[in-house]
């Protein structure tokens, strides 16, 4: 038994050179047998989602599977595989990820997160709607993992303050009333040895005869208020940590650089209907899937108060003056945000350069009037998109310096030197450190798998074997595809999900004649809906590294907030965003799917 045992605990610890070795001798069956160009991509695309799923290799060296298997398989050619790699949607990738690098370098994250909670307060609900806001808005603009790293310590700290302090009241009020109860008591007896002048019976008969009794309850009392603050503290602790975190994963979902996947579609749709006008833009992602954002926002504050809060409203809200309670744990927000000093030019910079770039994507095409680029380059074609304005902004952090200059000295460095010149915004080296280029590269591989599974055909044998889904309602092909999508990304990242999927799911709309987008931006959206399990997504692991979590703790909040996030995309897909993206109509665009090598 042992021995058996021991077989099985050496193939677990070896599992991934196991799976990269047999899973590509177990399907090469397929393209031998069916030598067709549509069977060998078949076998690409197979070997990947299991390379992708079960991460024997790092997610970012599956992508680069294309260039060695299809030009190997006479899908495309070398180079035309590799100029996928590098495309309009990486460009607006990098600049996003600029912008964050240098806000979170120059803390201006933590500035804008202790500024709303200041405002908003320190009761319990109060606060939780506080950080799921700021969780949210931070967000849209920087990745959903250092919003979360940044915002749970500070939430810890306030909900540690706001415990020691409720502990120490209850120490005063045990304290005072003990008093009374003991005073009370001496006075009862002294009263009584003066009337009879009995002598004061010994400890044990007092004890036998239930003399301690108020002590004793009073004690009791006292250990049983401790325990009920402390199981209130351990709920309410679990109930911030994923308000964080989930907070942090649905906030991404309303900008279009605010988390990967949403970048991937419009990269696929790019590449898959290359005439589609440039249906999906910054300010069109914004305008459907920010008020979605803000719908599953309240919903999900709504059942994670009535999991960990209770709904006693007068209670967690509170009215009126404000306890010794709240204005100490106040007072630690207060501490923590006077840390910071006052605002510093290079904040004041970054924050300008960040205002400029929303309002630059806003306008670049707002839909409803001529925007900035139309008038200026883009009236005989598209010349300037979304990337282009974001590498545009983004330069400006190495060139704009960290300090004004002036004729004086501007300090020394680590190793005594004197600085003779201001660092600019952002160097190099920082950006090198922070910038996660495997995602880059794990774009540019699902860029790669769309145009081979189009260019081998595969994509359209896929779209008409699910021809037959034309018989089932839109609305109902797009909740049972959104659920698939976010049960998938449980246990698979959210990029290669969408990354999977997404032409798929182009070329099914394509077969059964229904706008691509009806049934590709609710599986978008929902492929960020890992709320389930600690390894679904990188917040949901710190946060349960933070809460003292269960598994079982995350997998009951986050079942139900699934189906809130699923009902939320389709009651928005089938309401503003109907209206919005003419989705009644087949478009002209995705009538043909071809693809300019």
């Amino acid at each position: 038994m042992d021995g058996f045992l021991n077989v099985l605990k050496w193939l677990w610890y070896h599992r991934n050179f196991l799976i990269i070795v047999i899973t590509p001798l177990a399907f090469l069956p397929l393209p031998l047998v069916i030598p067709t160009s549509e069977a060998k991509c078949g076998y690409a695309i197979i070997l990947m989602a299991l390379y992708w799923c079960t991460e024997c290799m790092p997610l970012a060296v599956t992508a680069l599977l294309p260039v060695v298997l299809f030009p190997m398989m006479g899908i495309m050619k070398a180079g035309d595989v590799s100029i996928e790699y590098l495309k309009d949607s990486n460009m607006l990738f990098i600049g996003g990820l600029l912008v964050a690098i240098a806000v979170e370098h120059w803390n201006l994250h933590k500035r804008i997160a202790l500024r709303v909670l200041l405002l908003v307060g320190v009761r319990p609900s109060l606060l939780m709607m506080g950080f799921m806001i700021v969780s949210a808005f931070l967000s849209m603009w920087i990745s959903n993992t250092a919003t979360t790293a940044m915002m749970l310590p500070i939430a810890h700290a306030v909900l540690q303050q706001l415990q020691a302090t409720e502990a120490r009241a209850d120490e005063r009020d045990f304290q005072a009333t003990a008093e009374d109860n003991l005073g009370f008591e001496l006075e009862s007896r002294q009263t009584k040895e003066d009337i009879t002048g009995e002598k004061r019976p010994d400890t044990k008969l007092q004890q036998e005869n239930g003399g301690f009794q108020p002590q004793v309850t009073l004690e009791s009392a006292q250990e049983l208020r401790r325990r009920a603050m402390e199981a209130k503290y351990d709920l309410l602790t679990k109930g911030m940590s994923l308000s964080v975190c989930y907070s942090a994963s649905i906030g991404g979902t309303a900008t279009l650089t605010g988390t990967t996947p949403n970048l991937i579609l419009k990269g696929q749709m790019d590449k898959i209907f290359p005439g589609n006008g440039d249906v999906i833009n910054f300010a069109s992602w914004f305008g459907f899937a920010f008020p979605n954002m803000v719908l599953m926002l309240a919903i999900s504050w709504l059942w994670l108060q009535f999991m960990f809060l209770g709904f006693n409203l007068k209670k967690s809200f509170g009215c009126g003056v404000k306890s010794d309670r709240d204005k100490e744990a106040y007072a630690v927000m207060k501490l923590e945000y006077k840390k910071l000093g006052g605002m510093k030019f290079a904040e004041g910079a970054v924050l300008t350069i960040f205002v400029l770039l929303v309002l630059l994507w806003f306008t670049r095409e707002p839909g409803f009037i001529p925007g900035w680029a139309t008038v200026l380059f883009n009236k005989e074609d598209s010349f300037v998109s979304d990337g282009t304005v974001a590498i545009l902004m983004s330069m400006l952090f190495f060139v704009i310096p960290s300090r004004l200059p002036t004729c004086g000295s501007y300090g020394f460095t680590e190793a005594g030197k004197r600085i003779k010149a201001p660092p600019t915004l952002l160097n190099w080296q920082v950006v090198h450190e922070r910038m996660p280029w495997n995602i880059i590269l794990l774009l540019g591989g699902g860029f790669a798998l769309a145009a081979g599974s189009e260019i081998s055909g595969l994509s359209k044998w896929l779209g008409d074997s699910l021809a037959p889904l034309q018989k089932i309602p839109p609305f109902a092909i797009s909740i049972l595809l959104s659920l698939l999508v976010a049960t998938f990304t449980e246990c698979s990242s959210n990029t290669a999900t969408t990354t999977l999927f997404l032409p798929i799911l182009g070329s099914m709309a394509t077969a059964i004649q229904i706008h691509p987008l009806y049934i590709m931006l609710p599986c978008t959206v929902a492929a960020s809906l890992a709320f389930m399990l600690p390894v679904a997504t990188p917040p949901n692991a710190i946060a349960f590294s933070f809460g003292n979590l269960k598994v079982i703790d995350m997998v009951r909040a986050g079942f139900m907030l699934n189906i809130i996030g699923i009902l939320c995309i389709n009651l928005g897909i089938n309401t503003w965003g109907y209206a919005m993206f003419n989705m009644g109509t087949f478009p002209q665009w995705a009538n043909t799917t071809q693809i300019k090598p």
